[in-house]
């Protein structure tokens, strides 16, 4: 089941980072995705973004790979944002 419009704008406030980057970064994939996202997807996503920036940054630019398979799948779809 595709995640709510309430839901989704509180998920575009919370991609609001500290760092331009991610902001950048989020805010394309929101554009792309947001509407599909289903429960288990946002699940994985604010578990990336309850990640410090530069961790979060590190993982989305390729910089570090991803150790936690249930992850990767959602940073993939970030990286090709």
């Amino acid at each position: 089941m595709p995640i709510t419009d309430t839901e989704l704008n509180r998920l575009r406030w919370r991609c609001r980072r500290g760092l331009l980057e991610n902001d950048l970064v989020l805010e394309r994939f929101l554009e792309r995705h947001g509407a599909a996202l289903d429960r288990e997807r946002l699940a994985v996503l604010d578990e990336l973004l309850a990640l410090p920036d530069p961790d979060l940054w590190a993982l989305m630019s390729g910089q570090q790979e991803c150790d936690e398979p249930r992850l990767a799948a959602m940073v993939a779809m970030l990286r090709e944002t």
